[in-house]
Order: C-alpha cells, then structure tokens, then sequence
C-alpha cells in the first residue's frame, strides 16, 4: 500500500474478528515498524507492551469501559515509555556514530533532562505518540486496522501490566482484523483553521 493511501485510509475501527490472530511474523514485522519511529537524542524510550494472555485482556477491557476492541482485536498493544531511558547507558544510542558526534550528544542530553521531569515526561508522550502513528500505519499497509484508545483508567492497567515507577502510559492500540467499518468521518477541520504562517495574529 502506498504511504499516503495508508494516511487517508487509517480509521479508529471499533469492532474485530475475535477468532483472527496475528503471527508471530507479522507481529515482528508491526514491531521492527515501530522502533524506526524517531525519538529525541535517538534514546528510544517507547517501551511497547504487548497483551495477548486472554485474562489479563478481560481485566483490561474491565478497566477500559468494557470497550470490546480490548479483547476482541488480535493485539493490544499498550503504549509506554521509560521516563529515564535518556540516563540508562546512553552511549549505546550512539555506539555507531562517529566518536565525536557521540560525544557531543552524550554530553550535552544529560544537562539537557537533568531535574527537569515535565520535559522527561513530554519526551515521553512524544515518543508514544510517534510510534503509536508508525504502528498503525504500518498496521493498515499490512491489511489490518487499528484503533487508538484513551478511554481507561492508567492507574489500574499500570498496575495489571505490573508497569515500572519510572514509566508511563501514552496510549493503548487495538489491531487486528476488521468486522465493521469505522464511522464516516464525523468532521474534519479545514486547513485555513489549522495552520498558521509564520505568527499568530
């Protein structure tokens, strides 16, 4: 499929073939997808937690509103990240940069994040949200569909997926193989709304 096919064609889907299952490949696949997505200094924070044991869905689903695509779809996929990746060995982000690239990154993300834990968590919800696009992007140009979800309650999966206090959850995403179409779109802004040249007025 073609990339901006995949763009238009993306859509929230509701509704999944409980019996379908992803393979071990294509889930591969979805994964090696996602990890190409950029994150800041290159730390590769985005921690993807994949959910396929049966029971922990249903208390998932329990804890997302009793929302069907929790169970239903052929992953779930919860979206996380390491709030303090940026300090954990970060030379090996750029173990095959030129020496003096390396250096000069290493040295300078340290002050850069140091004490400032807004902009580690920002960081954080950056990195989710750019792989959680790359995802089910990659996810549609494969034939399958995908829905993002934000209805359920953090505190309550952090702990069924036993979650580290230095992590965080962005997102979680259902994919797997449509039932139903999604909606029509309900409305899409105009451009003249949504960009700005150069300063607001």
């Amino acid at each position: 499929m073609e990339t901006f096919d995949a763009i238009y064609q993306r859509r929230a889907v509701k509704h999944f073939d409980p019996e379908h299952q992803l393979t071990d490949d294509e889930i591969k696949k979805l994964m090696e997808a996602a990890i190409q997505a950029p994150t800041s200094f290159n730390i590769q924070n985005s921690r993807f937690f994949l959910v396929q044991d049966k029971s922990l869905r249903q208390e998932i689903r329990a804890a997302a509103n009793d929302q069907a695509q929790v169970t239903d779809a052929s992953l779930l996929i919860v979206m996380t990240a390491n709030v303090k990746a940026w300090e954990e060995s970060p030379q090996r982000y750029w173990r095959d940069a030129p020496k003096d690239v390396a250096e000069i990154l290493i040295n300078w993300k340290g002050p850069f994040y140091q004490g400032k834990d807004q902009l580690q968590r920002d960081e954080a919800m950056r990195s989710c949200g750019l792989a959680g696009q790359t995802i089910m992007l990659a996810a549609k140009a494969m034939g399958y569909d995908s829905c993002p979800m934000i209805g359920f309650d953090p505190v309550q999966v952090a702990e069924l997926i036993n979650l580290p206090s230095d992590h965080v959850i962005g997102f979680m995403i259902a994919v797997g193989k449509a039932t139903k179409p999604a909606w029509p779109k309900p409305g899409q802004l105009p451009l003249e709304e949504v960009i700005v040249h150069n300063q607001f007025s």
